[in-house]
């Protein structure tokens, strides 16, 4: 291996796996799931709906409790 492979930190990084991300996305899920969000909403959100819904944690129990 030459030594330009070596230094360069891009090229050596390990890539992101498919399963890697969907275990991410199903823990994802699951947390959603407990702070009160109906199943069928979550089966329904895309994967940057879910991950944006968690960035607020306190606001989506609040919006999803008001629902109920």
């Amino acid at each position: 291996m030459s030594l330009s492979l070596q230094r360069n930190k891009n090229r050596m990084r390990p890539s992101k796996s498919e399963s890697e991300r969907r275990r991410r996305l199903k823990v994802q899920r699951r947390r959603l799931a407990a702070m009160g969000v109906p199943a069928e909403t979550i089966e329904k959100l895309q994967h940057d709906e879910v991950r944006a819904l968690l960035r607020r944690p306190k606001e989506t129990a609040r919006r999803f409790a008001a629902q109920k």
